[in-house]
């Protein structure tokens, strides 16, 4: 395989390090800033791993939130600030800037857990600082409410017609399910995201019938799903080896159980907003997560299925897209 070396990068994380980052939390200075990998000629794709075997997927599982939809693009400005104002309601003294970076971090780190989880983090710093913190299924329902506020107006004109499901997809997302579908390779859905909402969200944005049956979401017993449920679930009624599931996802949650169980990881570090380029935040936790490949989108969707399925060439120049 040709790649483009960079001057200078760090190393593929470890077996060790990316282990611990499971169940737990990180402080910003525990995520590293990771120098560009190697990228295949002319394109955005980046190889961390430029080792694993490749050409033998079978199955694919992929993140929904961040990694395919960007109907809840902001969430995170609307859990954070609601986070840090029951902090800061607390009165302990601590600048609201320290408690905003606090919460950031928790929040970025459980990204691809279940809501819940950073509720119930919430609910221990309540703890810790001396107050008496509600269920955290009453802050949860508090966000969903606020984030409903911020995104009703999107959902209302995707049910009506007057947004097209493109705009509220991140690039080539669609086009990649389908390439990947028409090749035999079989697609799991799992987000943190309550499921009722993955199901509609999924139809919404027109990729739900390429992963039926296989849609999972949060659950309100919180202990019946988890990512890595998912992935135990496919291996074993499968038989499957680990080089033949890879997961496509923006948080390190999906691609660090993936990693772990011998899969192949692919991060998309997606910029939710503006819809390209890549976000050099989501980068580096995708790094230290293990992430074999990282995406800026799926727009290069021909050449990253052509790469992962041995096939060459695989080139900018003989893929136009």
């Amino acid at each position: 395989m040709e790649v483009h070396p960079p001057s200078e990068r760090k190393t593929v994380p470890t077996q060790s390090e990316v282990s611990r980052l499971n169940d737990a939390t990180f402080s910003e200075s525990e995520f590293p800033e990771f120098e560009p990998g190697p990228m295949l000629p002319g394109l955005d794709i980046e190889v961390r791993n430029p080792d694993i075997p490749r050409g033998r997927m079978r199955f694919a599982l992929f993140d929904f939130d961040g990694t395919i939809s960007l109907i809840r693009a902001g969430w995170q400005d609307v859990m954070i600030p609601m986070l840090v104002e029951k902090l800061t309601a607390l009165n302990t003294g601590e600048p609201e800037e320290q408690l905003h970076a606090l919460v950031e971090g928790f929040v970025v780190t459980l990204t691809g857990k279940q809501t819940i989880y950073q509720m119930m983090r919430l609910a221990e710093e309540i703890r810790k600082r001396g107050g008496q913190p509600e269920d955290p299924v009453a802050y949860k329902r508090e966000y969903l409410d606020r984030l409903w506020q911020r995104i009703e107006s999107r959902v209302e004109s995707l049910r009506n017609g007057s947004l097209d499901p493109e705009q509220v997809r991140v690039p080539g997302s669609l086009e990649l399910v389908r390439e990947l579908a028409a090749r035999g390779v079989t697609l799991y859905l799992a987000s943190g995201t309550d499921i009722e909402f993955v199901r509609s969200e999924a139809e919404l944005a027109g990729v739900a019938e390429y992963f039926e049956p296989h849609i999972y979401g949060a659950l309100d017993n919180y202990e019946s799903f988890s990512k890595k449920m998912v992935i135990d679930q496919i291996l074993a009624q499968n038989d499957l080896h680990g080089p033949e599931l890879v997961a496509f996802g923006d948080g390190y949650v999906e691609i660090l159980n993936v990693k772990q169980a011998g899969g192949i990881g692919v991060g998309a570090a997606t910029e939710e907003y503006t819809r390209e380029g890549i976000n050099s935040w989501k980068r580096n936790r995708l790094v230290q997560a293990g992430a074999d490949i990282i995406v800026p989108e799926f727009r290069q969707w021909r050449q990253l299925v052509a790469y992962l399925m041995a096939e060459e060439p695989y080139g900018g120049e003989q893929h136009a897209v």
